[in-house]
C-alpha cells in the first residue's frame, strides 16, 4: 500500500519531469487513499507548481499547510 513517502517520491519525480499537473493530481489523491500529507509531500508539490510557473497554486498549497497543521520547513519556504 502506498504511503506518504512513496507519494512524495512520485510527486518529486513529476516535479523533475516538469509534470506539475500530475504532481497536484497525486497530492490531491493522498487523502482519498487514507494518506496524510506531510511537509515533504507539500514541499514537492509546491516546488512542482513553482517550476511549472503555477505560482498561484504554489502559494495556495503553501497557505493550506497551516490549515492542515503541517509546519513549513526551509524547503517549503524556498519552494514557495
Amino acid at each position: 500500500k502506498p504511503n506518504v513517502i512513496s507519494y512524495s517520491a512520485a510527486i518529486s519525480a513529476c516535479e523533475k519531469g516538469g509534470q506539475w499537473e500530475k504532481a497536484v493530481e497525486l497530492f490531491n489523491s493522498l487523502e482519498d487513499r487514507g494518506v496524510e500529507p506531510d511537509v515533504f509531500s507539500f514541499s514537492a508539490t509546491i516546488s512542482a507548481c513553482a517550476k511549472g510557473g503555477q505560482w498561484e497554486k504554489a502559494f495556495e498549497l503553501f497557505n493550506s499547510m497551516e490549515r492542515r497543521c503541517v509546519k513549513p520547513n526551509v524547503i517549503s519556504y524556498s519552494a514557495a
